[in-house]
């Protein structure tokens, strides 16, 4: 069974990060979470990153704000694909510090990046990057679509 790994820079980033696990337990997938600092625990960074996949993670979401270097820290270390969650935090200017640092990363280390406290999208991609090898994740994700679909048709019907 494939494993989703949510980490964040600090506790803080909960509250933009649990829509992402609330996401992934609705596809039946198993998460990980913890808090991973890129600037106050750089060895446990390091750990995480370098053997995440040991331990039957497939896909990484990684939130952080303010300078956000936690997603490309890594993003250079791991060999999982990375996604992540720029997170407007109170030491940010407006989210876009978090936006661009995580968005503008250097040839060979990419990281797929979600929008300003973006974490359901995160979590959708993620099961997303599962789903296409898991054809049960898969069917979940179809399902979640039409489920989309039902909702706007609903919604239009209801104007007419």
């Amino acid at each position: 069974m494939s494993k989703v790994a949510i980490i964040m820079g600090s506790i803080s980033d909960m509250p933009v990060m649990q829509d992402a696990i609330d996401i992934l337990k609705q596809f039946n997938i198993e998460v990980e979470v913890d808090i991973v600092s890129a600037h106050r625990t750089p060895e446990k960074l390091f750990d995480f990153s370098k053997n995440a996949h040991t331990r039957g993670i497939s896909v990484i979401i990684a939130g952080a704000g303010g300078a956000a270097h936690l997603p490309g820290m890594v993003a250079s270390m791991s060999p999982l694909p990375v996604i992540g969650v720029p997170v407007k935090s109170s030491n940010s200017i407006d989210g876009w510090d978090s936006v661009l640092s995580i968005l503008q990363m250097p040839g060979g280390v990419p990281v797929a990046t979600v929008a300003l406290n973006g974490a359901k999208n995160a979590g959708i991609l993620a099961a997303q990057i599962i789903g296409s090898h898991d054809k049960k994740v898969l069917e979940t994700i179809i399902a979640y679509k039409e489920e989309l679909k039902a909702a706007v048709n609903k919604a239009a019907e209801g104007l007419k």
